[in-house]
């Protein structure tokens, strides 16, 4: 990794990291629906109109119906996954629950045959759940039935993203990410704007409201995006995909320091295990043998 990709790296792990902070923002005036839609469109557009100024070419012949899918696992599950939670169990422990999504890819990949577990992987999937039950099972906040609905959502959302990613690797691995990224983000823009009529705003957004949406779609979605494919295609995936566990150290740290938030010690232990067990589960952890992709 030369200082440009470490440079790529910092700046995606700090932006991902804040933009948890940004979200409960914007989800105070647009609700969750209409922050993932508005979100969604607003960075689909966006990396459109950035191909057609930059004469790039778009593809979409791959059709219409494997971008949707995508949207949906991707971009619909996953971001109203977050939105949904992040507001009710914190910042914090929603980032610790989306730095998960490399054990339910292992655990999805292997079940659709696609993924290999050795000795290595399995103890990383135990450690992982387990210290999934440790975040859920033991918080500093009483354990209602909201809490636990909030968790779930935001599992379910992390699983679903694992399912999209590995569609995508199969489905659309010869595809231009460019197309998917703006086919997946533009369908789930639309897939998810109907749900603003059963979850309405809660109040009229102001100009300020607007600029921190701007600041989701456009900067935190759109161009990090941008960055995290061109980084995937230096280092390869297992270096890129590790930046969730800084998005996650800065999202805690941002959480507890800036939002006050509190997490139990149960939680901390329970964090700490899922970012160890998702590093033995990606052969990351310092000292292991380089692996063969781009690494």
């Amino acid at each position: 990794m030369n200082q440009r990709h470490l440079v790529t790296y910092l700046v995606l792990a700090l932006v991902w990291g804040l933009s948890f902070m940004v979200l409960v923002y914007v989800v105070k005036a647009f609700g969750w629906a209409g922050t993932v839609s508005l979100r969604a469109l607003t960075a689909g557009g966006a990396l459109w109109a950035v191909a057609l100024l930059m004469r790039r070419r778009l593809d979409f012949s791959c059709g219409w119906r494997p971008l949707a899918i995508a949207g949906f696992t991707t971009v619909v599950m996953q971001l109203a996954g977050i939105a949904y939670a992040a507001p009710r169990i914190g910042t914090a422990m929603t980032a610790i629950i989306v730095s998960a999504i490399p054990l339910f890819t292992m655990v999805v990949g292997r079940i659709a045959g696609i993924e290999r577990l050795n000795g290595r992987s399995i103890v990383g999937l135990v450690m992982g759940f387990a210290g999934i039950v440790l975040l859920v099972g033991f918080p500093d906040a009483p354990l209602t039935p909201a809490f636990l609905l909030a968790c779930a959502i935001s599992i379910l959302g992390s699983f679903s993203a694992a399912c999209g990613s590995l569609y995508v690797s199969t489905r659309l691995r010869t595809t231009d990410p460019w197309v998917v990224t703006i086919g997946s983000f533009l369908w789930g823009g639309v897939m998810t704007l109907p749900l603003i009529l059963f979850v309405p705003l809660p109040t009229v957004p102001g100009v300020t409201d607007v600029l921190w949406l701007l600041v989701l779609g456009l900067v935190t979605s759109a161009l990090m995006y941008v960055l995290f494919y061109g980084l995937l295609a230096a280092i390869g995936p297992t270096r890129a995909i590790s930046v969730e566990f800084a998005v996650t150290v800065v999202a805690v740290a941002a959480g507890t320091m800036l939002l006050g938030e509190r997490l139990s010690w149960a939680q901390v232990a329970g964090g700490t295990v899922i970012i160890a067990g998702c590093a033995l589960v990606l052969g990351i952890w310092p000292g292991a043998r380089r692996q063969a992709t781009g690494l």
